[in-house]
C-alpha cells in the first residue's frame, strides 16, 4: 500500500485527487496551514474526510515541512498549495511568490536533505506561456509569464526541472490548462458565471457583469485532470506535461453555453465591467496535449461544452 502527501488538499484539484487515490487503495495525507481549524468543504463534499489523515505544515517554513514529510513518509508527494487566483495575485504578489515558489523548494529541498526516493508531483500552470496567440502551446513552447501567478508558477517549473537534473529526484511539473468543476470558488469566473446563470433560471432578476469576455481558454473537468497527475508519477522516468483538452473557447462561448442551457439570450442579463479587467490578460489560450496522450494514454473525454453543463446539474440537482 502506498501512501501519498497532498499539499494543498482542501483545494479543487486536491479533493479530487484525494478520492482517486483512496479508491487506488493508497493511505492519503493531506495538509493546509491549520488543519485544526481549516473546514475542508470539499473534502466532505466527496464524502472523504473521514477517509484522510489531515495534518498542519507552513510550506514557506523549511521545519515544518520537514516535520511533516520526516512524519508521513510518503512514497509520492502532490504540490497543489499556494495562492491558486491569478487575479488576486495582483494584488498579492509577494504572497504569491512565496507560497508557490518558496513553497515547491522547501518540498525539493526536503527530498533532497531526506535522500528517500519520494516521487514528487508539481502543479504548474498554463498560464507561463503567456499568450502564444494561435499557435497551440507544448512542452517546447517558451515561457512568458503576464502575470505574479505565472511569474511565480513559472519559477517553481524551473526549480523542478533544476532539482530533476543537478539531484536526480523523481520530480515533475503538470503543465495544466483551466480546468472546472463544482468545488471551484466562487471568485474564479467560471463558477460565478454557473452561479449567476441557475439564480436568473430560477426568477432572480441580478445583471452577471464580467470582464474581457474575449478572452481565449481551454476548460477540461478537473476530475480528469488529477488521473493525469497519478499517471506522471506512475512512469518510469520524470518528465513534464503539458494537460488540456486541445480545444480553446471564449469566455463569451462559456456564458452562451450556460444561458442556452436554460434556453435564454445571455445577452439581456451580461454587462461588461470594464473594473473587472486585469492588468494583463492572455487573449489566447490554446494547447497540444499529444505528448500526454502519447506516453502517459491520457485524454481528455470532456471539452468545454460538457464542462459547463455538468457544472450547471451539480448546481441545480
Amino acid at each position: 500500500m502506498k501512501t501519498a502527501l497532498i499539499c494543498g488538499i482542501s483545494g479543487q484539484d486536491g479533493a479530487y485527487l484525494a478520492q482517486l487515490l483512496l479508491k487506488k487503495g493508497y493511505t492519503v495525507w493531506g495538509t493546509s496551514r491549520d488543519a485544526q481549524i481549516s473546514h475542508f468543504r470539499n473534502l466532505e463534499y466527496l464524502g472523504i474526510k473521514d477517509k484522510t489523515n489531515l495534518s498542519s505544515m507552513v510550506l514557506t517554513d523549511f521545519r515544518s515541512v520537514l516535520q511533516v514529510i520526516s512524519k508521513v513518509s510518503p512514497d509520492e508527494i502532490y504540490n497543489l498549495a499556494g495562492q491558486s487566483s491569478v487575479g488576486l495575485s495582483f494584488e498579492v504578489p509577494v504572497e504569491t511568490l512565496e507560497s508557490i515558489s518558496v513553497g515547491t523548494l522547501n518540498l525539493l529541498e526536503v527530498i533532497r536533505f531526506l535522500d528517500r526516493p519520494i516521487k514528487f508531483y508539481n502543479a504548474g500552470s498554463s498560464e507561463c506561456f503567456g499568450d502564444t496567440g494561435n499557435t497551440p502551446a507544448d512542452e517546447n513552447t517558451s515561457f512568458r509569464p503576464r502575470s505574479p501567478y505565472a511569474v511565480a508558477k513559472s519559477a517553481a517549473f524551473w526549480q523542478v526541472a533544476n532539482y530533476r537534473e543537478a539531484y536526480g529526484l523523481y520530480a515533475c511539473s503538470g503543465i495544466l490548462f483551466n480546468h472546472e468543476s463544482p468545488l471551484r470558488p466562487n471568485r474564479f469566473v467560471t463558477q460565478k458565471i454557473i452561479a449567476s446563470v441557475c439564480h436568473i433560471a430560477q426568477g432572480s432578476q441580478e445583471t452577471l457583469k464580467l470582464g474581457n469576455m474575449k478572452i481565449y481558454r481551454d476548460w477540461g473537468w478537473a476530475p480528469e485532470y488529477v488521473e493525469a497527475m497519478y499517471l506522471m508519477l506512475q512512469q518510469d522516468q520524470p518528465d513534464d506535461y503539458v494537460i488540456a483538452t486541445g480545444k480553446s473557447y471564449s469566455l463569451e462561448d462559456f456564458v452562451n453555453f450556460a444561458f442556452e442551457y436554460f434556453h435564454l439570450d445571455w445577452q439581456k442579463y451580461v454587462q461588461t465591467d470594464s473594473s473587472l479587467f486585469r492588468p494583463t490578460d492572455l487573449a489566447f489560450g490554446r494547447a497540444n496535449p499529444q505528448k500526454a496522450w502519447d506516453k502517459l494514454g491520457w485524454k481528455a473525454k470532456h471539452s468545454t461544452p460538457d464542462v459547463v453543463k455538468l457544472m450547471i446539474s451539480a448546481k441545480i440537482y
